[in-house]
């Protein structure tokens, strides 16, 4: 079973739509989905378009939490974490700027028995990848250098949504960052492991604006660098 983590803020236009492209999705060997959806507190009508879709569709393999405070990203994926009951759990983001229907290009060399970890890349292959913020892309490719030297990978797109992982290895993990830090966290802390294989399959990527709702800001870039620092380099 693959557990499909998906952490909730204010999305409340796109969401409906992005679980119709993941129930509509049929995945490799038949492997059969659950669908955990987070909700961070979210402040708009991302609560009752929860409640109606499930009311309307009645999908069994859909489980909600609700934060009663809004706690981040990555505080919403260690909840989903917690309750993932799949052999397989990948990360998907509420919004439209992945696409489900590309799992199976992830779990293909997992399946294959290749891989322990895959991660989805925009920066290589020939999928669609939008084409937006110059500097974006340049810090993308920034931070990724970073963990790279200090994980002595050669990752193409550490800060990818999607992100594969055998469920026994990732909630063998101990994750501390509650918010965009989760990505350079969890790789850091996947390099760590012994004998590790950690594969890159290249994705699309239908990037969104500010005014469609990207949240990520330069900030979020800062605390990328300092969890490269202290999970990677320092290995805390």
């Amino acid at each position: 079973m693959l557990s499909i983590i998906i952490p909730v803020f204010n999305e409340e236009m796109t969401l409906p739509l992005i679980l119709d492209k993941i129930l509509s999705t049929t995945l490799l060997y038949a492997v059969q989905k659950e669908i955990i959806i987070v909700n961070d507190c979210s402040t708009d009508g991302t609560t009752k378009a929860i409640e109606n879709y499930i009311n309307r569709c009645n999908p069994d393999c859909i489980t909600v939490v609700h934060h009663e405070q809004n706690m981040g990203k990555g505080a919403a994926v260690h909840s989903g974490i917690k309750i993932a009951s799949g052999n397989y759990i990948i990360i998907q983001d509420a919004d439209l700027e992945y696409d489900p229907h590309e799992y199976n290009l992830l779990l293909k060399p997992m399946l294959d028995g290749f891989a322990d970890v895959v991660y989805g890349t925009r920066f290589t292959g020939g999928k669609p990848h939008r084409i937006l913020f110059y500097w974006h892309t340049v810090g993308n490719k920034f931070i990724t250098m970073l963990s790279n030297i200090a994980t002595n990978l050669n990752l193409t797109d550490i800060e990818t949504c999607y992100k594969l992982f055998k469920a026994d290895i990732l909630k063998s993990i101990t994750l501390k960052e509650k918010r965009f830090g989760f990505e350079p966290e969890v790789t850091a802390k996947i390099a760590r492991i012994k004998g590790i294989r950690i594969y890159e399959t290249g994705i699309s990527y239908y990037g969104r604006t500010y005014a469609e709702g990207k949240k990520i800001v330069w900030k979020d870039g800062g605390r990328a660098i300092y969890c490269i620092l202290k999970y990677g380099l320092f290995r805390l």
